[in-house]
């Protein structure tokens, strides 16, 4: 596996007004996927090509942060602020950008499918303005959605009846969502639903200029039997957390299959928790295969949220951990950080809880570690 010294911002496909440098990362083929499309001679739709890059820089905006520029705020308002933020972020030497349009069964965008974000305040598009003020700076846009999370109970009985997540959380005799605690899921087990979420992604592609689609790591929401006991008896597997995870990853593929149906330069990312294990164990979440084979996801980005002396996942070897599970798959592998650490005390590390307290420049050496390793990128959430 090559090392990378630097990350270049080099873009992998982009519109004929952006300049390829001519260095040798840039004579690189496209993906495999992209040679296929364009050797059987498969058109791709016209109008932008979708920016992206080999080496991704990234920042997440979620929605948590979206109470002190929507609510409240004109339209406006609310592109000065998204302007200046997505500004800050390119100079910074950021390059992509996740940003959350369905965070909660809720919607950001303009949608038929899904109820309004619960922040918005306004009848303006908050994702159609955040991506044109995310190009202008050369950012690439990915529209990060949580496909199984819905609103809490409270939340959901303000939705209209209308929507189809409120008709299945309504319907007791209907298996497709579920109340765990004071929130709504869905559940990956039913075909209905997987088509439900790649219907959802297909909207977004379709109606913005978004260059990819971007999920995290909330999969399934609990390790109780109870919550898929009828459909897993059903099935006739013997295995519950095979199962499950088998069910995930449709639900993985239905989504890597809508985008790619839309325009095969677009990408796909998953962004599951650090630890693998827990992953595979707690939520069903088949990194092993998502990262090891391609077809599943165009990169993998573990938020390995951890310093370098938490006791349990030192970051070194949790780095060097999903390298090996990537291996030579050709996946692309970026490595996310917990900027929001910094200055606070990490009551999971064990030894390691006055780490970021201690060290101001944990996150400078991790960028540093990433940099010398065998990833394509690296990006931060604060």
């Amino acid at each position: 596996m090559k090392k990378i010294a630097a990350f270049l911002v080099v873009p992998l496909l982009c519109s004929c007004s952006q300049q390829v440098p001519s260095s040798s990362d840039s004579a690189e083929a496209p993906t495999a996927y992209i040679q296929e499309r364009e050797q059987l001679g498969i058109e791709v739709p016209a109008g932008r090509a979708p920016l992206n890059f080999r080496e991704q820089v990234g920042r997440w905006f979620p929605y948590t942060e979206y109470d002190q520029y929507i609510r409240g705020r004109s339209e406006e308002e609310f592109r000065q602020e998204v302007q200046k933020r997505f500004s800050d972020a390119a100079a910074e030497g950021v390059n992509t950008v996740y940003l959350h349009a369905r965070p909660s069964g809720d919607a950001y965008y303009r949608s038929e499918l899904f109820p309004p974000g619960a922040l918005l305040d306004g009848d303006y598009d908050p994702l159609a303005i955040m991506t044109e003020e995310a190009h202008k700076q050369g950012l690439s846009v990915h529209a990060w959605v949580n496909p199984l999370r819905l609103q809490t109970r409270e939340q959901m009985e303000n939705v209209p009846d209308t929507y189809i997540t409120k008709q299945w959380a309504s319907d007791p005799e209907l298996p497709y969502a579920k109340l765990v605690g004071d929130r709504w899921y869905l559940d990956p087990a039913y075909s209905e639903v997987r088509e439900l979420i790649a219907e959802g992604v297909t909207e977004i592609l379709e109606n913005y200029d978004v260059d990819g689609i971007h999920i995290d790591d909330y999969f399934y929401p609990t390790t109780e039997e109870s919550f898929d006991r009828e459909a897993f008896e059903r099935s006739g597997s013997r295995d519950l957390a095979r199962w499950r995870r088998d069910n995930v990853t449709a639900m993985v593929k239905g989504i890597y299959d809508a985008v790619k149906a839309h325009d095969g330069r677009q990408v796909f990312g998953i962004s599951p928790q650090g630890n693998i294990e827990a992953d595979l164990d707690g939520q069903y979440a088949d990194v092993r295969l998502w990262a090891g084979e391609k077809g599943y996801c165009d990169y993998i980005l573990p938020q390995i949220y951890y310093g370098f002396r938490n006791e349990s996942l030192p970051f070194e070897e949790t780095l060097q951990a999903w390298e090996e599970l990537r291996g030579d798959s050709g996946v692309g592998l970026i490595i996310g950080l917990a900027g929001y650490k910094e200055g606070k005390p990490d009551k999971w590390a064990g030894a390691g809880e006055q780490e970021w307290v201690e060290d101001s420049g944990v996150i400078e050496r991790q960028i540093a570690a990433v940099k010398a390793s065998g990833a394509d990128g690296y990006a931060v959430y604060y």
